[in-house]
C-alpha cells in the first residue's frame, strides 16, 4: 500500500500558517511527552512528506505546483500555459513570455512561502528527532535520514527557482529567520550543502523501505548525483556557464555507478507504463510523490498540482499545460531513425497525415494528445477538437503523461478533473542513466555514453506503439514510427559535440512535460539561445508570443518576492535585472 500522507494535528501545530515567509506563532502547544513518542515523531515526519504534494493540500496547490509544470516546461518552450486564454491566471502568462515578471507577482510569493513552509516541516521533525534516543524511537536514524532528504529536496527546488535564498537548519529558531541573509552563501555553496545533506541522508537510510514512497539510500545517492551535476556547471554573475568542474563530474559518474550497480533499478519495458497507476513504485521509480484515491478522504490524495491540466472531452477539465508545436516537432526522426537536431522545426506536424509523411519517435503519441489519434485506452472516440479549451490561442495538443485513461479505476470521476492515484516522479531511472551519460560526455569520455543513451532509446523502440484509431492489424500504427539506436560510424559521427547534442535532445524527448527542461537549459547555459530561437518561430504560430523574449542574466531565475524582502527589512537582496 502507498504511504498515506496524513497531516496530523500535532504536526500542524508546529508548522507555519500562511503569512509572509514563516512569520507565525504556533496555535497551540503539545507536551514533550507527546512529541517525543513514536506516534508524535511519526506525525511530524508524515507532515514533512505531505509537503511533497504541496503543504497547502487542496487549497491552492495548483497555484504553486510542486510538479513544476509551469516552471520547468511552460518556461522552456516545451508547453504553452493553456487554459481559457492569456488572462486566465495571467501571472502564468508572464512566466511563459518572460514579460512583466515582477517581484510583486503573488504566485512567486506563494511558491517561496510554500517551499519554506515545507523546509520548516522537515526542520521541526529533525529537531524533535535530535531530542530523543533510539530506545525511545527505534527508527530515529532512519527518520533522520528521511527528513534530511526532504529538507535537501525543498532547498534544491528553492535554489533552482530563486538562486539567492536564505539557508538554515533546524537549530535556527523561527524568530531568527529574518536575520539570515539570502546572499550569505553563493549558488555553489548552497548546492554543496544540499549535496552533502543528501550524502548524509544516504548514510542513514536503508536500501529498501517497508512502505513505498519513503526515501532510500540509493534515492539519496541519485539525488546527490543530480545536485552535484548542477553544481559542476559553474555560473558567472550573469548566470552564464563559466566552466565545468571535472572533479564534480567524476563524482557524478561515481554516484550514478553506485545507483546503477546497487540500487536494483531498471527501466520499465513499455514507455506507456510510466503514465499508468498500476505501475507506480516500479523498479524505474527512484523517488516519487505518492498519490491515491478511495483512501478515506473526500477526493483522495490526488495530484492537486495538476488540477487545471486535464483536457475537456471525457475529463471536463480546464485545459492548461498544452504541449508546444516545438515539442511535437522534436519527435521527428530522420531516415536513420535518429532525431533531426537541426531541421526538426522547419515544418510542423499539424495533422494526422503529417505523422505518416515523416518518421516519428513513438514517444510522441505516448506524451502528447493529437487530433485523430487514440487517447490512451479510451474507446468512445479518438482525441477530438472539442477536447481543447482555447485552440485559437494554444492549439489542439494536450499532455497525456500526467493523466490516467478516463476509464481507469485509479481516476476520480468528476471533480477534481482527471485527479488520480498516478504518482509524480521526482527521479526515475532514466534520469540516472542520462545524468551519467551527460557527465561522461563533458569529461571527454563520450564513447562510454553511447550505451546509456541507447538504453533509454531501446525502451522506446521496444514499447507497444499507439495504434491507428481504426486499426486492422496489430501493427497498424497511428503514425510512421521509427526510432533507432546510435551506432557510431554507421548512422552517426560520434564526437563530443554530436554526443552533447544527442544527450540534450534525448532529455527533451524522454523527460518532456515532466518539469525539468527549463532547469536543464539554465544548467547548460543554453536558455538564452534556445528560448529566443523558440520565440522567433512560435510567434508566427501563437500571436500572444509576439513580444516574448528571454533576457540573459535575468530570466534564468525568478525575482525574490517583494513581500519577502519587506519581511526581512530589506536584508534580502534582489536578483539581477529586477526592480
Amino acid at each position: 500500500m502507498k504511504l498515506k500522507y496524513i497531516v496530523i494535528a500535532s504536526a500542524l501545530l508546529l508548522t507555519a500558517c500562511k503569512k509572509d515567509f514563516l512569520d507565525s506563532k504556533p496555535q497551540g502547544k503539545l507536551s514533550d511527552a507527546v512529541l517525543n513518542s513514536p506516534e508524535g515523531i511519526e506525525a511530524l515526519t508524515i507532515s514533512a512528506y505531505a509537503a511533497l504534494a504541496g503543504p497547502e493540500g487542496s487549497d491552492g496547490t495548483f497555484l504553486s505546483p510542486t510538479t513544476n509544470w509551469i516552471y520547468g516546461d511552460v518556461r522552456a518552450g516545451t508547453a504553452y500555459k493553456g487554459g481559457g486564454g492569456i488572462g486566465d491566471i495571467g501571472e502564468y502568462t508572464a512566466f511563459e513570455t518572460f514579460q512583466g515578471v515582477f517581484a510583486t507577482n503573488p504566485l512567486l510569493d506563494r511558491k517561496w512561502f510554500s517551499l519554506y513552509r515545507s523546509v520548516q516541516r522537515a526542520n521541526s521533525a529533525i529537531k524533535q528527532l535530535n531530542s530523543v534516543t533510539e530506545a525511545q524511537v527505534p527508527l530515529k536514524n532512519v527518520r533522520l535520514g528521511e527528513m534530511k532528504f526532504l529538507r535537501a529536496h525543498y532547498f534544491f527546488e528553492l535554489s533552482r527557482l530563486f538562486n539567492k535564498i536564505p539557508y538554515f537548519d533546524e537549530n535556527v529558531e523561527i524568530e531568527n529567520y529574518v536575520k539570515i541573509s539570502n546572499t550569505e552563501f553563493t549558488r555553489d555553496q548552497i548546492l554543496e550543502k544540499i549535496a552533502a545533506e543528501f550524502g548524509a541522508a544516504a548514510d542513514l537510510l536503508p536500501v529498501t523501505q517497508p512502505q513505498p514512497g519513503r526515501a532510500t539510500k540509493y534515492a539519496a545517492k541519485a539525488y546527490q548525483a543530480k545536485v552535484t551535476l548542477y553544481r559542476a556547471y559553474k555560473q558567472n554573475a550573469d548566470n552564464s556557464v563559466a566552466s565545468v568542474d571535472n572533479g564534480l563530474l567524476n563524482n557524478v559518474v561515481s554516484l550514478c555507478n553506485e545507483v546503477i550497480t546497487n540500487g536494483g533499478y531498471e527501466l520499465l519495458p513499455d514507455f506507456q507504463q510510466l503514465a499508468e497507476a498500476e505501475h507506480d513504485n516500479s523498479k524505474e521509480s527512484v523517488f516519487a510523490v505518492q498519490y491515491s484515491i478511495a483512501d478515506g478522504t473526500p477526493a483522495g490524495r490526488i495530484n492537486w498540482s495538476n488540477l487545471l491540466n486535464a483536457p475537456r472531452g471525457p475529463y471536463s477539465g480546464d485545459g492548461f499545460f498544452q504541449p508546444s508545436q516545438n515539442l511535437v516537432n522534436s519527435f521527428k526522426t530522420n531516415a536513420s531513425g535518429l532525431p533531426q537536431f537541426d531541421t526538426y522545426n522547419n515544418s510542423n506536424l499539424l495533422t494526422l497525415a503529417d505523422g505518416f509523411a515523416t518518421n516519428i519517435d513513438p514517444r510522441l503519441d505516448f506524451s502528447v494528445g493529437r487530433l485523430g489519434v487514440r487517447w490512451k485506452n479510451y474507446t468512445e472516440t479518438p482525441y477530438q477538437e472539442n477536447w481543447a479549451r482555447e485552440p485559437a490561442t494554444y492549439g489542439y495538443y494536450m499532455n497525456k503523461k500526467a493523466l490516467v485513461s478516463p476509464e481507469s479505476p485509479f481516476m476520480v470521476k468528476g471533480f477534481p478533473w482527471g485527479g488520480s492515484a498516478l504518482n509524480f516522479h521526482v527521479i526515475r531511472y532514466a534520469d540516472v542513466l542520462l545524468w551519467k551519460a551527460e557527465a561522461l560526455i563533458e569529461l571527454g569520455r563520450e564513447t562510454e555514453a553511447v550505451p546509456l543513451i541507447n538504453q533509454v532509446r531501446a525502451r522506446a523502440k521496444q514499447s507497444k506503439y499507439v495504434l491507428r484509431w481504426q486499426n486492422t492489424t496489430p501493427t497498424d500504427y497511428a503514425a510512421k514510427y521509427d526510432i533507432e539506436l546510435y551506432q557510431p560510424g554507421v548512422n552517426c559521427t560520434w564526437n563530443q559535440l554530436y554526443a552533447r547534442q544527442a544527450l540534450r535532445f534525448e532529455r527533451k524527448l524522454e523527460l518532456g512535460l515532466e518539469g525539468e527542461r527549463f532547469f536543464d537549459l539554465v544548467r547548460w547555459g543554453a536558455a538564452d539561445d534556445v528560448l529566443n530561437s523558440y520565440f522567433q518561430k512560435e510567434k508566427t504560430l501563437r500571436t500572444y508570443l509576439q513580444n516574448a523574449s528571454f533576457q540573459k542574466g535575468r530570466d534564468e531565475y525568478f525575482p525574490i518576492p517583494q513581500p519577502q524582502i519587506n519581511f526581512s527589512g530589506g536584508l534580502y537582496k534582489q536578483n539581477p535585472g529586477y526592480l
